[in-house]
């Protein structure tokens, strides 16, 4: 039995493995209907999610499965102080997989230590978010047409932005990725991934703080929102949330096959004269991460469809 607690838990094989189905279920999406007739989900979100719970079921629904579970840690035993340990044991008499959502920064691994169905981490924290990984990648290899000779662009928070921490550990392991991190110096990388990732990996980065000195040198554009509910103080996040607004003018600055993503949701940091751009592809993104999960979800079942 596998879980996906982080990208590094796939080899590069691995994942290529897994996007070559998730692209095969795109364009054949009536030979997965019914793969998984008679398996459970189980959504486990102790923290408010829209598209990555809605993702998750409606990749199970559209296998032919079932979902359960719960959106928010209020609806579940959480807050009677049921332990996540002892959560996990008891989803696993109900369900055949299960995808997690929390707070806390270790949670869904301590949740796979004691379970006996496998464990997605769906965002624990501002750690890992390593299914949103799995879609960029998809995303940007279906779309570029590879993972590898590109330089990539992480705009807004660095710090606490589990999406950019997750895409930067898979990122490193192909050839000729160079990074250009644009944040607030409040709002940079943590230390940990600068050193232990990027300085250890000998993956060529630099550090900027103005989005108009970098967006014409990159393949791929990928903004984050400044998280609110990451902040100890709302002084600090009303300081920053506005420090960088994508618009039509600054597109006018990138190359012309330039992609920009996003995890979503947006706030105001990509303005809406953008979404008509051909170059603005984070609604694709989303469409990209139903596949996803949906090869995901065969994969750590060990369901395998034939034609």
């Amino acid at each position: 039995m596998r879980h996906l607690i982080s990208p590094l838990d796939f080899t590069v094989q691995e994942l290529d493995e897994l996007l070559n189905l998730a692209t095969d279920i795109e364009f054949h999406p009536d030979k997965y209907k019914n793969a998984c007739n008679g398996k459970k989900l189980a959504t486990l979100f102790y923290e408010p999610s829209t598209r990555t719970r809605l993702s998750f079921e409606s990749a199970m629904l559209s296998l032919g499965g079932n979902v359960l579970g719960f959106s928010s840690a209020d609806s579940s035993s959480a807050a009677k102080g049921e332990s996540v340990s002892d959560t996990i044991r008891m989803i696993s008499c109900y369900a055949d997989i299960c995808a997690m959502r929390h707070p806390k920064e270790g949670a869904p691994l301590v949740a796979s230590t004691k379970s006996s169905i496998p464990v997605i981490n769906a965002g624990d924290g501002g750690h890992q978010h390593p299914t949103q990984t799995l879609t960029d990648l998809m995303t940007i290899r279906s779309l570029k047409g590879r993972l590898d000779d590109l330089v990539i662009g992480l705009c807004g928070d660095l710090k606490f932005g589990r999406t950019v921490h997750s895409l930067i550990n898979a990122l490193v392991r192909y050839k000729g990725i160079k990074f250009v991190l644009i944040s607030p110096k409040e709002l940079r990388i943590p230390d940990y991934i600068r050193q232990d990732v990027l300085v250890k990996n000998n993956i060529e980065f630099r550090e900027v703080e103005r989005l108009e000195d970098a967006i014409a040198d990159l393949d791929i554009l990928y903004m984050t929102r400044v998280q609110r509910e990451r902040f100890f103080n709302e002084e600090d996040y009303i300081r920053l949330k506005d420090s960088y607004i994508l618009n039509a003018e600054k597109m006018t600055l990138a190359n012309k096959d330039m992609l920009v993503l996003h995890p979503l949701p947006r706030v105001n940091e990509i303005s809406v004269d953008v979404d008509d751009d051909e170059r603005a592809v984070y609604f694709k993104q989303v469409q990209y991460g139903v596949y996803v999960r949906m090869a995901l979800i065969l994969t750590l079942l060990e369901i395998n469809v034939t034609d």
